[in-house]
């Protein structure tokens, strides 16, 4: 195909076409995608809100704040957009900077979240295989340099790879179809035939989710070893449930994800990728302040003493 010539122009416009192929449902999807919304900020609100107020954060509320934090940025960045998609016929517009700027943050934040992760199974573990060091361990600088390099690491790579994808030449078409700017739909753009673009894409999968899900699975091996010397099955219980939450969370975020990004460009499908996608920007967090909220002491705890203040 032949390359546009002002394809790498600033002021190119790529076009979403969202869900354009469903135009008798627009009203309805529109309707549950802005409930769905507005109760996950709420849910993440509330979460952040609780854990404000608390005057003693052990490490634990306080990742599980950032969590918060990084959902509702993480909606905020999607989900506009998406709705606006419905409105809009035939699709709505964004800028080159614009969509350079949405996947960025996207990725940055999806990053952040998997290093997050990461720092969560290494508190469960801190906390169930070194219980007498925990509090020294996890202190609250080290904690708060554990969540500043979550993010700062989630936001180099995100942006090598933002990089790396809108330096590549585009074909004359410019519809993207999808709702948002993701990674694997503006590839599929690129007037290449090799698979060298897709370079990047495994570099970052590499970092955000093979590294990260080998550290957390190294963590919860030690952390079943250390539970099996465990003699009473209560306190086994006990420990494991306070890893169920977090388990629940690793194995969404990280399913969705590593179907979405590790396969090749030729296996790519906008059906099936807008689907999971939309498991991924709207289910997902959706679903982790109420898994948190039912399966986390602490939190229904800070949740109603926060009630109770009101």
């Amino acid at each position: 195909m032949e390359r546009d010539n002002k394809s790498t122009d600033a002021t190119m416009e790529f076009l979403l076409l969202g869900f354009s192929e469903l135009l008798c449902l627009r009203v309805l999807l529109f309707l549950i995608f802005l409930i769905v919304h507005l109760v996950t900020l709420a849910g993440n609100v509330m979460i952040f809100m609780a854990v404000v107020m608390e005057p003693s954060r052990p490490p634990m509320l306080f990742f599980l704040c950032q969590l918060s934090v990084i959902e509702l940025c993480y909606t905020l960045v999607i989900v506009p957009k998406a709705l606006l998609s419905l409105i809009v016929v035939d699709g709505s517009t964004i800028s080159f900077i614009g969509c350079a700027a949405q996947m960025h943050l996207f990725v940055a934040l999806g990053g952040a979240e998997c290093f997050l992760l990461v720092a969560m199974s290494y508190d469960r573990y801190v906390a169930i295989c070194q219980p007498l060091h925990y509090f020294a361990v996890m202190s609250e600088g080290f904690c708060l340099r554990l969540a500043v390099a979550c993010c700062l690491g989630g936001f180099a790579v995100a942006l090598g790879l933002t990089v790396a994808v809108f330096r590549l030449p585009f074909c004359q078409s410019h519809r993207i179809n999808h709702f948002f700017c993701d990674v694997p739909a503006v590839l599929h753009l690129a007037c290449t035939q090799s698979y060298t673009p897709e370079l990047p894409l495994l570099v970052a999968c590499v970092l955000l989710l093979l590294l990260p899900f080998l550290l957390i699975l190294t963590s919860y091996v030690c952390i079943a070893a250390a539970l099996l010397h465990v003699t009473s099955s209560v306190g086994r219980g006990k420990a494991f449930s306070t890893c169920i939450s977090h388990l629940a969370i690793t194995l969404l975020h990280y399913g969705c994800a590593t179907f979405t990004y590790i396969r090749p460009k030729s296996s790519y499908s906008p059906a099936r990728d807008k689907m999971v996608s939309l498991v991924y920007t709207n289910i997902t967090p959706l679903l982790y302040p109420l898994i948190y909220s039912l399966r986390n002491k602490e939190i229904r705890g800070v949740l109603r003493k926060m009630l109770r203040r009101k």
